[in-house]
This record gives structure tokens, C-alpha cells and sequence, in this order.
């Protein structure tokens, strides 16, 4: 069986509404990172792609989501296309002491991320997630814990050229108990692989997303991050 692609998530289910469909709860997230349940969405498809600067009137609810995995796997560029507003980020040029303990990236990567990278998108006129791009390198670990605290969930970007790079960021979310989803990005020479390969490479759940998306298009990673929303529902209410 192929990688379901990221257009594929709206699954129908017995009642005909679909994943989106069924986005039909937003969430308050506190300061201390706990989230209460309100309000109705509209189809989270349905998007008002003019960019705001601030937040619209009809917002229900909102979400820290982090976008996270190795260095040059693409957060950066996911969160600057997605994001509504002008996104923050924190790239510095790639020096010679980094080099020496930074894991070997492609010649044509000289910059990345140092602290953080930030973004927002509004999903159906009434949820709003707050993107939080976490650093690629292992030694920005300490920033990227902090960075996870009242995160609802994230959004794991892998790069099936370098399976084994994305073990740590997924490691460090399972370790830190956060919901994830895991997103490939599509680069113009990835090698094609199964689903069950990818999961079994990755040592994923059979209930975690996996999605392909391309971080240069706005519509693939909208669909990335409503696979996400869509999963971070279905736990939350399926809980205890």
C-alpha cells in the first residue's frame, strides 16, 4: 500500500461526515497549557486565505502547535508558507564551530534555525493555531523543551532521504507525552517508499497520521496541520 497522501485525510465516516467535518470543537489553550473544549467550527477546508494581522472576531479558540524535526528538514518554510502573518524567524548563517557539532546537512543549507521560528494560521474563521518551529540541532534541546510547554500537539516533519535524522525529535515528543503527526516532506529527489515501511522505519503507532506534504505549497501544509487538528481531537475525545 502507497503513503496516503495529505489529501486523503478527510475520511468519510459512518454517519457521512468526515475528519473535517467533525472539527466541530475548538480549544482555549491556558497559560498553563491546559484546554477546555467550546464553540462549533465551520469545514476547516474552508479558509479565508487574505492575509490579517489580527486575530478575527469569529475565533472560538486557539492552539500552540509545535512543527518540529531534524535541521533542514523544511519547518522554516512550512510555518513562512502557512502563516497569515509575517512569520518570526530566527535563522543565523551556519559557521565553521557549528559545523563541528551540527550533523552533516546539504552544501546548499547555510542557514538555520537558532531559536525559534513563529506563525499563525487561522482554520475555519474560528481556530487559530500558534506555530512554534523548534531548532533541528541536538544541541538546542534545553529551548526546545521549553518551547513544548502548553503546546496541544505537533506536527513531526520528516525527510525520507534521512529516516534515521527525525528519530530524536520524535523520540523527545513521545518523552515529553506531547500528540504528534507525522508529515513528509516531499523533495524533488526523495525516493518513493510504502506506508508500512515508513511507520515500521519510524516505529510509529498505528493510530499516529502519516501524510505526505510538499512545505512549499500553501494547500499541502494546510492539509498537514488539519491531519494534526484532526488527530489531537480524536484523543482528546476519546480520553477518560
Amino acid at each position: 500500500m502507497g503513503l496516503r497522501a495529505s489529501s486523503e485525510i478527510s475520511l468519510a465516516g459512518t454517519d457521512g461526515t468526515t475528519d473535517a467535518d467533525r472539527v466541530t470543537h475548538t480549544f482555549h489553550t491556558t497559560e498553563t497549557g491546559e484546554t477546555d473544549e467550546t464553540g462549533d467550527t465551520d469545514d476547516m477546508a474552508d479558509m479565508d486565505d487574505t492575509p490579517v494581522m489580527y486575530v478575527q472576531s469569529s475565533v472560538a479558540g486557539a492552539a500552540k502547535i509545535l512543527v518540529v524535526g531534524p535541521m533542514g528538514v523544511g519547518k522554516t518554510t512550512l510555518i513562512g508558507t502557512v502563516s497569515e502573518i509575517k512569520p518570526l524567524s530566527t535563522e543565523a548563517t551556519m559557521s565553521q564551530a557549528g559545523a563541528r557539532l551540527d550533523t552533516k546537512v546539504r552544501p546548499t543549507k547555510t542557514t538555520t534555525t537558532v531559536a525559534l521560528d513563529f506563525g499563525r494560521i487561522t482554520l475555519g474563521g474560528e481556530l487559530v493555531l500558534y506555530l512554534f518551529g523548534t531548532p533541528g540541532q541536538q544541541r538546542f534541546l534545553p529551548a526546545w523543551k521549553d518551547l513544548a510547554r502548553g503546546a496541544l500537539g505537533a506536527l513531526a516533519l520528516v525527510d525520507t532521504r534521512d529516516l534515521e535524522a527525525s528519530f530524536d525529535a520524535i523520540g523527545h515528543l513521545e518523552d515529553l507525552d506531547v500528540p504528534f503527526s507525522v508529515a513528509v516532506n516531499a523533495f524533488p529527489d526523495s525516493k518513493l517508499h510504502s506506508e508500512d515501511d515508513l511507520r515500521s522505519a519510524l516505529d510509529l503507532l498505528p493510530h499516529t497520521p502519516l501524510v505526505i506534504c510538499d512545505a512549499r505549497e500553501h494547500q499541502s501544509s494546510v492539509k498537514a496541520l488539519i491531519s494534526l487538528v484532526s488527530h489531537l481531537i480524536e484523543t482528546l475525545t476519546e480520553a477518560p
